[in-house]
C-alpha cells in the first residue's frame, strides 16, 4: 500500500520519504493565488448568475484592474471560470463559475475557514519569532 499525505503520494527511499507531486507546481500556485481565492469567493456569492466584471471589482477593493483581468483570464484557461461576451454597445462581459470552479467551493471553505481562525495566532507566532531573532541577532533587522 502506498502511503499519502494530504493527497500527495510519498515515496520511501534510502535517504528517509520523499513527497511526488500531486499537481504541477503551476497547478498548486495558481489555485492558492488571494487573488483566486477572492475571485472565487466572490463569484460564489452567486452561484447561478452570472456576475459583470465592475462588480467583481467593487467587491475586491484592493485589486487592480490589470490583475483582476489576469486573475480571470488564467480562471478561464483553467477551467474554473467561464466568460460570457454579449456584442451589445456598450459590449458586456459576465463571468460565472463552472462545475469545476464551484467544485472548488467546499475545500476553499475548510480552507479559509482556518484560515481566519487560526490568522491573529499565526501573527502572535511571527512577532514572538521577530522579537527572539532581534534579541538572538543584538538589532533590529530580522536576519533570516
Amino acid at each position: 500500500m502506498q502511503r499519502e499525505i494530504n493527497g500527495r503520494p510519498v515515496i520511501e527511499t534510502a535517504r528517509g520519504p520523499v513527497l511526488t507531486p500531486c499537481a504541477p507546481g503551476s497547478v498548486l500556485a495558481r489555485l492558492g493565488d488571494k487573488w483566486t481565492i477572492l475571485v472565487v469567493s466572490m463569484l460564489a456569492l452567486l452561484p447561478d448568475a452570472p456576475m459583470r466584471f465592475g462588480a467583481i471589482k467593487r467587491g475586491i477593493p484592493d485589486i487592480s484592474q490589470r490583475m483582476l483581468t489576469l486573475t480571470l483570464r488564467n480562471l478561464e484557461r483553467d477551467g474554473l471560470v467561464v466568460r460570457h461576451y454579449y456584442p451589445e454597445v456598450p459590449p458586456r462581459v459576465e463571468y460565472e463559475l463552472t462545475p469545476r470552479g464551484r467544485s472548488m467551493l467546499e475545500p476553499l471553505a475548510a480552507f479559509t475557514g482556518w484560515i481566519r481562525d487560526t490568522w491573529q495566532d499565526i501573527e502572535a507566532s511571527r512577532r514572538a519569532f521577530d522579537a527572539a531573532e532581534r534579541d538572538r541577532t543584538g538589532s533590529g533587522a530580522v536576519h533570516r
